[in-house]
């Protein structure tokens, strides 16, 4: 088996789930390729170094353009802020290494099409990249996108996605940089509503052709996190909601929160057809749920238990009934990654995808700006 020598650039939240996916892909998948957790990036030397060792990586460094054109490193993963995706995957690329990009792809719609553009000539060159769905690989919701191909809800009405979260509730809470548009972008918007924008796309196979939405931010201003007694301006959304139409017909909802008191991270999505339904919520991400109009006078939502080795992903894991968590869906990630590298092939989602998704937060962002007025897309 061959070895991939990944860079890693960023150390937070999602470099400790992507660290932990890179541990142990090939311990679990036989993926072709063998990942070697060469070099952490980040910006202060000291604290790069403690989560390096922590997290296992082999040595660290803080310049991330020498590292992205290193000849001792073929994957690099960007698990930075928005406002840097683009210029890492650019000169990533542009170096002949692979690229696995955090979502959302970029800041902008047209940061996302330079990056989808140079993914497009880089992949002729045999070099992939992929941006980070991750909760694509859910195997309940692979599983979803298996059953509606397969007509297990006939033609479909309604698409209807939430994802809330509450951590931002208290007032009193930071103004971390999740909350600055000039390093996120957007807020709920980007950060967790492209998340239910691309599952339901991913699950049922139709694209978004125009939306009505709505953003909102409720706390304006917020202690800076190394000076407390001062305040500054939060300039993203705390909130977003749309109304939506897809290319084969359906009508759908989504939300997108950071105010759910009580919802921890909660992802719903629901896909009602002529013929059935389907349901998922991860909150209890073992299960989804079906329902199945022909069991008649004895029909209703029956639980399905995506514990079994016939479901996606779920034959390299435990014995049926022993769940999955939140980790898994990064192992599931870099599984894929790796294999299309080592086969050759395209992984999904793409840049190109990425980008589609950014065109659709931009209108979005667009019809809230006109007091939901309807935004077509391409």
């Amino acid at each position: 088996m061959s070895t991939a020598r990944v860079a890693m650039i960023g150390h937070a939240f999602m470099g400790a789930a992507h660290s932990q996916a890179w541990r142990n892909v090939h311990r679990f998948f036989d993926v072709g390729l063998t990942p070697q957790m060469s070099v952490l990036v980040g910006r202060d030397a000291t604290r790069t170094a403690e989560a390096g060792e922590t997290l296992g990586w082999q040595r660290t460094a803080t310049d991330w353009r020498e590292v992205v054109t290193s000849d001792e490193v073929d994957i690099v993963d960007i698990c930075t802020p928005g406002d840097t995706h683009a210029e890492i995957a650019l000169a990533a690329l542009a170096a002949g290494k692979h690229v696995l990009c955090e979502k959302p792809l970029a800041n902008t719609v047209a940061e996302a099409d330079l990056m989808a553009e140079a993914a497009q000539r880089a992949a002729h060159d045999g070099v992939r990249s992929m941006v980070g769905f991750t909760y694509r690989r859910v195997p309940a919701v692979s599983l979803m996108r298996e059953m509606i191909a397969e007509g297990a809800v006939g033609t479909i009405r309604h698409i209807r996605g939430t994802y809330l979260q509450d951590w931002l509730v208290d007032p009193a809470s930071p103004l971390v940089w999740r909350l600055q548009a000039d390093k996120a972008g957007s807020g709920a918007l980007g950060d967790i509503g492209a998340h239910i924008l691309d599952l339901a796309q991913f699950t049922t196979g139709q694209r978004i052709t125009g939306v009505a939405a709505q953003t909102e931010t409720f706390v304006t201003e917020r202690p800076l996190p190394d000076d407390p007694s001062r305040s500054g301006a939060v300039t993203v959304d705390d909130a977003m909601v749309a109304l939506a139409r897809t290319d084969g017909g359906a009508l759908c909802t989504f939300e997108a929160t950071r105010f759910a008191t009580g919802r921890r991270n909660r992802i719903g999505l629901e896909v009602n057809g002529s013929h059935g339904s389907l349901a998922f919520n991860f909150e209890d991400m073992n299960v989804l749920e079906h329902y199945d109009p022909s069991d008649g006078d004895r029909s209703g939502f029956r639980r399905i238990q995506v514990t079994e080795p016939t479901h996606p992903y779920v034959a390299a894991w435990w014995p049926p009934g022993h769940g999955l968590g939140y980790e898994h869906g990064f192992v599931h990630q870099a599984r894929d990654f790796l294999t299309a590298i080592a086969e050759g092939s395209d992984p999904t989602p793409s840049f190109t995808d990425g980008a589609q998704i950014q065109h659709l937060l931009g209108a979005i962002e667009q019809s809230a700006g006109q007091q939901a007025s309807w935004t077509s897309l391409p």
